[in-house]
């Protein structure tokens, strides 16, 4: 039987999913001025940068993209260029969130449009990426890598988590929560 090499990557997507619905559901607040909780971008941006960029797209990008590329995918033109290129643009609207957000916390007029649109932008983004992935490139690199690399990739990911403080994904998963609950709360 096959080890699963893309299994740990779809559970983290789906703290990261979490994180933008609640990107989702406030925004349109931020836009509005009724939330002004500037703290939470942030928080988010801080989320998205640790436990979306370093923790899982390195896995993706330095690891199974490179065995992807090891087993004949073509490194430009191809699935995988493609996600690095979204992976960069995502980085984008995230640096432009974080300037939106330090700009409303000194009080800068207009922050809140800016927050508000790139992390709409983002999310929509990522919410594409985040399905191209796990309904099509996670799919086929389970079929295209073959068994002899399995092991490599899930020590390779394992040395990646190695990296990362023994708490680093639950503070995430926390951090997420508790914006939840304040969101339930704010909504009864």
């Amino acid at each position: 039987m096959k080890q699963d090499i893309t299994h740990a990557l779809v559970e983290e997507h789906k703290l990261i999913l979490r994180m933008l619905a609640l990107l989702e559901r406030i925004a349109p607040s931020t836009a509005e001025g009724t939330y002004t909780n500037y703290r939470f971008y942030i928080d988010a941006v801080d989320f998205i940068r640790n436990y979306a960029d370093r923790f899982h797209h390195a896995k993706e990008e330095d690891v199974l993209f490179e065995a992807l590329v090891a087993n004949g995918m073509p490194r430009e033109n191809s699935p995988v260029a493609a996600m690095l290129m979204e992976h960069d643009k995502g980085r984008a609207y995230v640096a432009a969130m974080e300037q939106g957000a330090r700009d409303a916390l000194a009080g800068k007029p207009g922050s809140n449009l800016i927050i508000a649109a790139n992390a709409a932008n983002y999310l929509e983004l990522l919410r594409e990426h985040i399905a191209k992935e796990d309904d099509i490139l996670y799919p086929l690199a389970e079929r295209v890598i073959p068994d002899s690399a399995r092991d490599a990739i899930l020590t390779a990911y394992a040395a990646a988590e190695a990296r990362t403080p023994a708490d680093f994904t639950q503070r995430y998963a926390d951090l997420v929560a508790g914006y939840e609950a304040e969101a339930v709360q704010k909504a009864a």
